[in-house]
C-alpha cells in the first residue's frame, strides 16, 4: 500500500532548503545629489542660479571647469569676483560625497574684505536654491548635498591649517602673507585633489605675476588676461574719462592689466605695444622679409629667431639649451624655405660661431655687434640704442604684433618694457644692457633683442633675386 506523503507544516516549509527565498525589502531610493529643483526636469545651472554671464565670464567659467589650477588677471570692475562665486557654487552643486563633506573656500587677504566683496554675491545666487543653510557667523553656505562654501581671511593663515578643500579661490594673493599659498593652502588640496583659482589686478611683479607666468608655462594651468578693451564692461566714454582723470601708469595697471606699469624708466611705451597687439595684419604685405637671430649666451638665456615683414611681426621661434650647430641648421632651413632678404645675427660671444657656420653653408648673413658704433653716432651711444629707437618708431608707426599665445606674447611685452634708458655725457641715448638687467634680477631680453636686430640696417624689397645676392641694402 502506497503512503501519501504528509503535507508539510508551515514551519517545515520555512526551513526547507528548496523553498523560495523570502522577498527582501526594497531599499529606499538614494536622493539625487543635485537636489530636488535641479533634478526636476534637469534644469540648467544658469536657470537654477539665475545668472547670465558676460561673454568673457562665460569663457572663463568654461576654462576653470577644464583646468585644476587657473590664474585670472582682470581689470577693476570687470566682474571677476562674480565669476569666482559662480565657480564655487557650480562646483559645490555637482560634487556629491558623504564623507568627508565637500568644502570650498573663498580666501581674501582679510575676512572683512572677503565678506565685503563676495558674501553678498554668494547669498544672492543661492536665493533660488532649495534647502540652503546660511551661517552668518561663519560666513558659510551649506547646500542640500552637504557641500559647504565658506569665506576666509588670510591674515591668520594658521586658521586654515588642518582643513581639506575641494576647491579654493584666492583673491589678491599678492596682499596675503607669503606662505599662505605654498605652505598652507596648497597642501590642503592634496588629499582631495582640489582645484585653485587666483584672481586679481596687477600690482607690479610679485607672487601674482609669478603665478601668472607659471600658468602660462604649464599646459595643465589656465592663464587669462582680460584688460578693459576685451571685457567691454566699461563704455568707451567712461574709459576716455578714466584716462583723463587717472595717472597714466595707474590707468595702465588698473585697466590695461599691465604688470610693468610701475617701470616709469622704461624706454618703450606700453600703450604702443598694447595697440600693436590689437591690430590685424594686412591680407597683402609686399614688404621685405627680415630675420633677426639672438643667440643664447648661457644659463637661462633663450635663442630666439624673429621674422618681420615690414610693419608685421610674422613669427617667433624660441629655443632653450640648444647647441650652436643645431641653431645654425634650423636657421639655414628657415632661410632656404622662406628666402628672407636679410638675416641679422647677434655676433657677440657665441653668436659669432653661428654666423661662421651659416656662411660656410653658403648663406649671406650680417653679423651684428650691438655695442659697436651706431649709424648715427651723434644721436646714439651705440648700435643697440639705435636699433631700439627704430623699433620704438616702428611701433609708433602702426606695427602689428599678432596676439598668439604660442608666440609668448607676454614674454615679448615684458622684454620690450624691461630696459631702462639714459643719456651719456654727450647727450646720446643709451639702453640698459643685458648684464645690468640681470643685476636688477630681471631676465635677459632675448625676444626683444631678436626683434631689434631686424632694424640693424635698412632693407629694401629686391625686385630680382639673383643667386649670388639674396638682399639689397640702402645706404
Amino acid at each position: 500500500m502506497t503512503r501519501t506523503p504528509a503535507k508539510p507544516s508551515p514551519n517545515q516549509l520555512a526551513q526547507s532548503p528548496t523553498s523560495p527565498p523570502r522577498p527582501r525589502p526594497v531599499p529606499a531610493p538614494t536622493p539625487d545629489p543635485a537636489g530636488p529643483k535641479l533634478s526636476a526636469g534637469r534644469a540648467s545651472p544658469a536657470s537654477l542660479l539665475k545668472y547670465a554671464p558676460r561673454p568673457w565670464q562665460k569663457k572663463v567659467l568654461e576654462k576653470l571647469a577644464a583646468h585644476r589650477f587657473a590664474v585670472v588677471v582682470a581689470h577693476r570692475r570687470a566682474g571677476k569676483t562674480e565669476v569666482m562665486v559662480l565657480r564655487l557654487l557650480l562646483a559645490a552643486i555637482f560634487l556629491s560625497r558623504a564623507h568627508p563633506a565637500p568644502l570650498f573656500g573663498y580666501i581674501a587677504p582679510f575676512l572683512n574684505q572677503a565678506r565685503a566683496v563676495a558674501w553678498g554675491r554668494l547669498k544672492y545666487y543661492c536665493r533660488s536654491l532649495p534647502e540652503i543653510r546660511i551661517n552668518e557667523t561663519e560666513t558659510s553656505v551649506t547646500l542640500w548635498n552637504g557641500a559647504a562654501i565658506r569665506l576666509f581671511g588670510a591674515d591668520y593663515p594658521d586658521r586654515l591649517r588642518g582643513l581639506g578643500f575641494d576647491g579654493v579661490v584666492l583673491d589678491e594673493v599678492a596682499q596675503m602673507k607669503p606662505d599662505t599659498w605654498g605652505a598652507v593652502v596648497r597642501p590642503a588640496l592634496s588629499d582631495r585633489r582640489g582645484w585653485a583659482a587666483f584672481i586679481g589686478t596687477p600690482k607690479g611683479r610679485n607672487i601674482f605675476y609669478e603665478l601668472y607666468q607659471e600658468a602660462l608655462a604649464k599646459a595643465d594651468w589656465f592663464a587669462g588676461l582680460y584688460p578693459v578693451d576685451q571685457t567691454r564692461v566699461i563704455t568707451p566714454e567712461e574709459m576716455a574719462a578714466l584716462r583723463l582723470d587717472m595717472p597714466p601708469d595707474l590707468y595702465r595697471q588698473e585697466y590695461l592689466c599691465d604688470f610693468t606699469a610701475a617701470n616709469v624708466d622704461s624706454f618703450m611705451d606700453f600703450t604702443l605695444i598694447h595697440e600693436a597687439a590689437k591690430r590685424e595684419a594686412p591680407a597683402h604685405n609686399p614688404a621685405p622679409l627680415v630675420f633677426g637671430l639672438d643667440v643664447a649666451r648661457f644659463g637661462d638665456d633663450r635663442t630666439v629667431l624673429v621674422w618681420r615683414r615690414g610693419r608685421v611681426l610674422e613669427n617667433i621661434t624660441i629655443r632653450r639649451g640648444q647647441d650652436l650647430m643645431r641653431t645654425a641648421s634650423e636657421t639655414a632651413e628657415a632661410v632656404n624655405l622662406h628666402q628672407p632678404q636679410a638675416v641679422f645675427v647677434d655676433a657677440v660671444g657665441l653668436g659669432a660661431g653661428v654666423v661662421d657656420r651659416l656662411r660656410q653653408l653658403g648663406h649671406r648673413v650680417i653679423g651684428v655687434n650691438s655695442g659697436s658704433k651706431a649709424l648715427n653716432p651723434e644721436k646714439f651711444a651705440n648700435l643697440k640704442a639705435e636699433m631700439w629707437s627704430k623699433m620704438r618708431d616702428w611701433l609708433a608707426e602702426g606695427a602689428v604684433i599678432p596676439d598668439r599665445p604660442e608666440w609668448h606674447g607676454l614674454e615679448l611685452k615684458d622684454d620690450l618694457l624691461a630696459p631702462r634708458y639714459d643719456y651719456d655725457h654727450a647727450g646720446r641715448l643709451k639702453i640698459e644692457s643685458k648684464d645690468d638687467l640681470k643685476s636688477r634680477g630681471l631676465a635677459s631680453t632675448d625676444l626683444a633683442d631678436a626683434l631689434a636686430l631686424t632694424f640693424a640696417q635698412p632693407v629694401a624689397l629686391a625686385r630680382r633675386r639673383p643667386k649670388e645676392q639674396r638682399f639689397y641694402e640702402r645706404d
